[in-house]
């Protein structure tokens, strides 16, 4: 694997709209790069990037699907905002998730590619172009359908691989 980001500092979190480490496929290679989450919405609704796509059946997102545009987002643990406000603070709390307390190290599957327009806000925009990603989703697991309205796609090391390869039959 080329590694092209070198020695990265501890991240206590990634946010949209800023660089998080992510690995893509480079010709037969792999390789670890710096990415800004957010993939460019659909011409018709505008809008903010993107960060997490469901919809992989829409015209929008078909021609990312492809081995070239697939990458991995490497995590330990993730959160998520709760999905009611907090009775004593009115304000939704952060909830954290791991795979086990030992929180190893897994992936997400995700797509990527290059943006040639504007990140940032816009009153302080960031010139194109960005190397950029989105993470997957799926339906989740219908015992969770109550708190979610969706659920990221996770890899483990015997999927890696054939995520980065083909993408699944349906």
């Amino acid at each position: 694997m080329n590694r092209y980001v070198g020695n990265l500092p501890a991240m206590p979190g990634v946010f949209p709209d800023y660089p998080a480490p992510v690995v893509r496929n480079a010709g037969a290679e792999r390789e670890l790069v710096l990415m800004r989450w957010g993939m460019p919405p659909p011409p018709r609704t505008g809008g903010p990037p993107v960060t997490n796509i469901r919809n992989t059946s829409s015209p929008h997102w078909r021609g990312w699907l492809k081995p070239e545009n697939r990458c991995l987002v490497p995590f330990n643990s993730f959160a998520e905002y709760a999905p009611e406000p907090n009775a004593e603070t009115k304000k939704k709390d952060v909830v954290w998730f791991a795979i086990n307390e030992d929180r190893p190290l897994i992936c997400f599957a995700g797509i990527c590619t290059e943006f040639k327009g504007d990140h940032g806000t816009k009153s302080k925009p960031i010139p194109g172009p960005h190397q950029v990603y989105g993470f997957l989703t799926t339906s989740p697991p219908h015992q969770h359908r109550t708190h979610a309205l969706q659920q990221l796609a996770a890899l483990f090391d015997h999927s890696v691989g054939a995520f980065l390869k083909a993408w699944p039959s349906r």
